[in-house]
């Protein structure tokens, strides 16, 4: 008997299937538990199967050239990856670790392609996420050619917060991160990372409280990375 966590019901890439369909699908996934700081796939793996995230959190990371660790984002309960290996057959292109414990679903490739077949809106999901990633990278790629990392530092910040309600321009990240996955997302060192948190409390335009991080004025924020990126 499978365990309350092992269910896809919370998937939204699976919203459109009915109960029985679900259930089906459900049957077919080999389920895994991971602990964190587990890795469940690795760059250049050679699998094909595709992970839905039941319960917990999960992170994408690629190696740079340098060998240092970059961090791509974080995936939440609800979410899936590994869909580019199931759709091209070749190898990974990033490694996946577990930030929490995770409850994760393993679906094989065959499988999944055959749903994205049969369910328009699945596929619909699928070709929009795709979409969306490269969006994400294209906007990545660009910081990383016209900005300096005092300024990645700022736009990475911008992308993790969300509004707080305490004003038009106040945004809070919760949890924090540390300052040494800040420091991966952007390609660059600790120190730098909290060298630039400590300016920007002067500048009034971030607070540390417990458990978070608030953006006084984002507004602010914004307008010193579209000068960087204008003075590139």
């Amino acid at each position: 008997m499978r365990r309350r966590t092992e269910t896809l019901a919370g998937a939204a890439l699976f919203r459109s299937l009915s109960p029985d369909e679900l259930r089906a699908l459900e049957d077919r996934c080999l389920w895994r538990r991971v602990e964190a700081g587990q890795w469940i796939i690795d760059f250049e793996d050679e699998g094909t199967d595709v992970f839905v995230v039941a319960a917990g959190l999960v992170r994408v990371t690629i190696r740079a050239i340098s060998g240092r660790t970059v961090i791509l984002r974080d995936i939440p309960a609800g979410e899936f990856f590994g869909e580019l290996a199931a759709i091209d057959g070749k190898a990974r292109s990033a490694g996946i670790v577990a930030v929490t414990n995770a409850t994760v679903a393993c679906m094989p490739a065959p499988l999944f392609r055959d749903c994205i077949h049969r369910h328009p809106d699945v596929c619909d999901q699928v070709m929009v996420l795709l979409a969306g990633e490269i969006r994400k990278l294209a906007t990545r790629v660009n910081e990383f050619n016209t900005l300096d990392v005092r300024h990645r530092i700022y736009a990475e910040l911008l992308r993790l917060a969300r509004p707080d309600g305490r004003g038009e321009h106040s945004a809070t990240i919760s949890p924090p991160p540390p300052h040494a996955d800040l420091a991966a997302r952007v390609s660059t060192r600790r120190e730098a990372v909290s060298r630039e948190l400590s300016a920007l409390e002067r500048d009034g335009l971030l607070e540390k409280r417990r458990g978070a991080l608030v953006l006084l004025d984002t507004r602010r924020l914004r307008e010193r990375v579209r000068q960087a990126a204008e003075e590139d």
